[in-house]
């Protein structure tokens, strides 16, 4: 029973005036490698609307410093999360984030799309993949924290229920999911950032791993070539046995966000503040 003490904590908690607690348990406690994960792999989503990646290839970012981009974004979402979006240090990210978005032109409908993935991809993905989904106080304690953070980000319209902002996400995708080359160009650069994390030997088969976990309207979308399906059913099927493990280890106690690794901020937060960070948001134009 030790195993769900966070998440009794969570249910004992209101989704909609506690949403900043129960979104610290969840990333933080309960599903902080899932939650990077699922990002990562929200990533790709963004980078299939061609207005997104187009604007992220004439920025240049992922082709001169993909790492530092990453991690930035990492370490901001990290703050709000860890921190609150109204705590000094969540005004400060929230400033870098606003101060490098309004340095160029995008369409409100793809940041509401962008924000979007923050909420839902976590979601699916813990459905499929983690060692206990998401329930549904925690699904719309992330609705009401992002509709939160987009809030203060300046962002129009956003959808005032939970299900009405993921119908939105969903035709966003159907109707500009759509192949580009800069699509193609800025995924490949994300994707080899991701296969740069592991040796040499291991690269090839990593590259093949993301993309076979990427859905056919994604796969299009790049260009990309999709692997045998057989490589996307090993991939899910290592994912699900990974979950039967963790659901076996002891909660965790220490909140595991801003204190992740990262490359390029080595020892973050101790010695940083989030001004220091300069890269625009990486799951955002």
């Amino acid at each position: 029973m030790a195993r769900f003490a966070n998440l009794r904590r969570i249910t004992s908690l209101d989704p909609v005036t506690d949403h900043e607690e129960i979104m610290r348990i969840s990333a933080g406690l309960e599903f902080p490698w899932d939650y990077e994960k699922s990002l990562q792999m929200a990533l790709f989503s963004t980078y299939c609307v061609p207005t997104i990646s187009g604007l992220l290839e004439r920025t240049g970012e992922f082709e001169r410093r993909p790492q530092k981009r990453y991690d930035d974004t990492a370490v901001l979402m990290a703050e709000l999360v860890e921190h609150g979006y109204d705590s000094p240090r969540g005004r400060e990210a929230l400033r870098v984030v606003n101060r490098q978005h309004g340095r160029y032109d995008i369409s409100n409908d793809d940041m509401r799309y962008v924000l979007a993935t923050f909420i839902y991809n976590p979601i699916e993905w813990l459905s499929q993949y983690g060692w206990r989904p998401l329930t549904r106080t925690e699904q719309l304690a992330a609705f009401w924290f992002y509709r939160a953070v987009g809030a203060r980000m300046g962002i129009r319209d956003i959808p005032e229920s939970f299900t009405e902002f993921r119908e939105f996400k969903e035709a966003y995708e159907r109707s500009h999911f759509v192949f580009a080359p800069s699509n193609r160009r800025i995924g490949q650069y994300t994707l080899d950032l991701f296969c740069s994390w592991y040796p040499s030997i291991a690269r090839p088969v990593v590259s093949r791993a993301v993309v076979a976990m990427l859905n056919p309207h994604m796969v299009r979308a790049f260009g990309f070539t999709a692997p045998p399906a057989w490589v996307g059913t090993l991939g899910r099927l290592a994912l699900r046995a990974r979950a039967q493990v963790v659901r076996r280890m002891p909660v965790r106690r220490t909140l595991k966000l801003t204190n992740s690794r990262n490359r390029t901020y080595p020892g973050y937060p101790r010695g940083y503040r989030p001004s220091d960070l300069g890269a625009i948001s990486s799951t955002a134009p």
